[in-house]
């Protein structure tokens, strides 16, 4: 490993919704991965100077445990968010200086650094690093990018909690909770997802179908105090009880993830995909193994697109920095 360490260094992160990932490399491409650290969430919209830059502290200070500062030659962050233009408090501008802050409070200095969206490094990340193709990414939030030559041409959704992330996990967490609510008040069928949200917001109540409605009403209020007491984005975190009450073979919770699995597909189609042309998908719901994997894949079959799953954009964010050199 001492031989290793010998050699200069890049650092990759992928600063999603959710949490922040880095990882070491060598700057030679082909060696293995020499570190991996993570962090709280990173979008350079939603998350403020301070924070964002401890985020990304901690993710590279656990990359680089036993590792010499002094061999990082580069630094490349995929951020979530990182839209460009809006100043150094938001977005591209912010999750630039905060990378930089990151890396001069964990001892390096003088190493070149680049930032740019979590599509670019979601690209990156499939095998071979392709510059051009088509990124579908689905966790906290959900967007679909065209890049050609590691420049995004368009992009689909990815607009915030507030305004899109159709088939996202806050989309998923944020219809759980109105399905259960509307169970509760008679505007919905009875489902599986009320007791499992009352259980999430840990509320101790075992509704039941057969309840008054002045129980129903106490319940419908308790989760909606509970909801609104957390920032809008945690209803994310609501996300696996669909899940699980589809596995239980609730009809409203199949309902939803099949919708969710359509508005992904949807994004891509409005892409114009081609036959042949490489497809990314990750996040928590698309990457290897993700709940909503099969279900977008199999709607998408006969797009005669390559699909490759990967767990994170670090790898990309990694392939990246060497670019920089």
């Amino acid at each position: 490993m001492s031989e290793i360490y010998s050699q200069e260094l890049v650092i990759g992160i992928d600063a999603g919704g959710t949490r922040s990932r880095a990882r070491l490399e060598a700057a030679e491409p082909g060696g293995p991965v020499l570190g991996q650290g993570s962090g709280g969430p990173g979008n350079a919209l939603s998350v403020g100077r301070a924070e964002l830059t401890r985020h990304l502290g901690e993710a590279v200070a656990g990359a680089l445990r036993g590792a010499p500062r002094g061999r990082v030659v580069a630094a490349f962050g995929g951020f979530a968010g990182a839209v460009p233009g809006l100043g150094p408090e938001r977005g591209h501008g912010l999750a630039l200086s905060c990378l930089a802050d990151a890396l001069a409070a964990n001892g390096i200095t003088g190493a070149k650094t680049g930032a740019g969206g979590d599509v670019d490094v979601a690209l990156a990340s499939a095998p071979g690093a392709p510059a051009a193709g088509l990124v579908l990414i689905a966790g906290t939030g959900a967007i679909a990018s065209r890049l050609t030559a590691r420049r995004r041409r368009a992009t689909v959704d990815g607009n915030g909690w507030l305004l899109g992330d159709d088939g996202s996990g806050f989309w998923l967490g944020a219809h759980a909770v109105r399905a259960a609510l509307e169970a509760l008040d008679h505007r919905g069928p009875w489902t599986t997802l009320v007791p499992l949200v009352a259980a999430h917001y840990v509320l101790s109540a075992a509704p039941e179908p057969g309840w008054g409605a002045e129980q129903r009403h106490r319940l419908a209020d308790g989760i909606v105090a509970r909801a609104g007491a957390e920032a809008p984005a945690r209803l994310a975190l609501v996300s696996p009880v669909v899940f699980a009450a589809a596995g239980e073979g609730d009809a409203v919770a199949l309902g939803l993830l099949d919708r969710a699995a359509q508005l992904l597909v949807d994004k891509v189609r409005a892409l114009a995909p081609l036959a042949g042309e490489p497809l990314v998908t990750t996040g928590g719901l698309l990457g290897p193994g993700g709940p909503l994997l099969s279900r977008v894949t199999a709607r998408l079959a006969g797009l005669g697109l390559r699909v490759f799953p990967v767990a994170d954009g670090a790898p990309g964010a990694a392939a990246l920095a060497r670019t920089l050199l």
